[in-house]
């Protein structure tokens, strides 16, 4: 893999025209920065230089809604639709 001293930038249409090349560049890992109005908007950046984390497990959010709504659900949420009705 090379590695590129300062990233090469493109205006988003010339980007667009060229996407295979800069795929295959990333691929080399080359890195391409992505300009719109001379403002960097995105960057093409080799698939090995994105930190790659598991998903969070849902798991410990389990049972954190316990008494949201109060002792009776069913009450707190009849007051909440009686409220449309004023």
């Amino acid at each position: 893999m090379r590695t590129q001293q300062t990233p090469a930038t493109k205006g988003a249409e010339e980007a667009r025209q060229q996407l295979p090349s800069l795929l295959a560049d990333a691929d080399a890992g080359l890195t391409t920065l992505i300009t719109r109005h001379g403002r960097i908007v995105a960057a093409i950046v080799p698939a090995d230089a994105v930190k790659r984390e598991p998903p969070a497990s849902l798991l410990a959010l389990a049972g954190s809604g316990k008494g949201l709504w109060g002792g009776d659900s069913a009450r707190a949420i009849a007051e909440m639709r009686n409220e449309w009705n004023r």
